[in-house]
């Protein structure tokens, strides 16, 4: 493992840095040291690591993922099969792989969607047919090493859920320990999830526009998944504006994608980041959505890979959204600390 000194021309730490320089020691890489007298000069700019928290992974190749600048994404839909190839989010980092933590199956009434749809793997789909079988689909999800728990309430496609089953559903993840996402799409869906104790809608809405006292309450203790760049036209408008009001709200913010549907960046996507400042996102906001917050804290534990921009932040605000689809991931083990490495950058 290199040990030695690095150093970079910006950094996020929940705040640009500026000019800085990391300490590496044990496979880690942490800030605090000079850059001045580094023995690396990176250039660019460094963060702990992007992620995308909606994804499908049984529909777009995760090692393309991790090559377009995600070090971490979240599936929301995959068959049990496919969940056990995966590596866990908690171990030492997979090579070309990025860190994946996983809802399990679509849990859905029967008949519900996704079932019905042609892109749906096989086996990724669970019925859950009453409140009593509740407890045992949300236990098959845990027991394959689910981080949280995954429904859909789309009215526009089938049928959905019971007010009975869905709250059973919800009962039996907190009772396991485990949130409950909801993809919520046809006329008042958003707000039976919120009724039911969802924790996190998987799309901002972007079939109604909500009720503005449904978007506070749902402030208070819901989470929303951007997946902005999916939709054209009116459906975009929708669903700009549902954000832009729950962000104002003090609503919290995770950059997604949906990633497997459609042709999609396999990396930070540019439109989704115009769309979120569109909703009123600062950079600062945008940057913590992509990255969860904490960045100081995950520096300061010491990052076995971290992410890489070549050169600062631009001053537009599209080529900040497409400077930040230029990310790739390092890992600290790779750094080439040699004496005779060439200065002003990697290559």
């Amino acid at each position: 493992m290199p040990t030695g000194t690095v150093a970079a021309d910006e950094s996020w730490l929940g705040r640009w840095s500026g000019p800085i320089g990391f300490t590496l020691d044990g496979g880690r890489m942490r800030p605090g040291a000079s850059g001045r007298d580094a023995d690396l000069h990176l250039g660019g700019t460094v963060f702990p690591g992007f992620r995308d928290a909606h994804v499908h992974l049984e529909l777009v190749d995760a090692r393309a993922l991790f090559a377009g600048g995600l070090d971490e994404v979240y599936d929301l839909g995959a068959g049990l099969d496919a969940v056990a190839t995966w590596p866990s989010p908690d171990g030492r980092p997979v090579e070309g792989m990025p860190r994946v933590r996983f809802a399990g199956q679509f849990l859905t009434a029967p008949g519900g969607y996704p079932s019905d749809r042609p892109w749906a793997p096989a086996g990724s789909v669970r019925e859950v047919d009453s409140a009593e079988d509740a407890a045992a689909a949300v236990r098959e999800q845990v027991c394959a090493g689910s981080a949280f728990v995954k429904v859909t309430l789309n009215a526009a496609a089938g049928p959905v859920f019971d007010d009975d089953t869905l709250t059973a559903v919800v009962s039996a993840a907190r009772a396991a320990g485990r949130g409950v996402i909801a993809h919520a799409e046809g006329p008042g869906q958003a707000a039976r999830a919120l009724a039911a104790g969802v924790d996190v809608l998987a799309h901002t809405p972007w079939t109604e526009a909500l009720d503005d006292s449904v978007i506070h309450t749902a402030a208070r203790s819901m989470l929303w998944i951007s997946t902005l760049a999916i939709h054209r036209g009116p459906e975009l408008n929708v669903a700009v504006d549902n954000l832009r009001r729950f962000h104002a709200a003090g609503g919290r913010v995770r950059y997604g994608t949906d990633l497997g549907n459609g042709d999609l960046p396999e990396g930070p996507n540019p439109a989704e980041v115009l769309s979120l400042l569109d909703a009123g996102l600062g950079r600062a906001e945008v940057l913590d959505a992509m990255i969860d917050g904490g960045a100081a804290a995950r520096f300061a534990a010491g990052l076995q890979r971290f992410t890489w921009i070549p050169g600062t932040p631009p001053a537009a605000d599209a080529d900040f959204a497409d400077w930040l689809a230029g990310a790739r991931i390092v890992a600290v083990s790779d750094l080439d600390l040699a004496p005779d490495i060439e200065r002003g950058g990697m290559q």
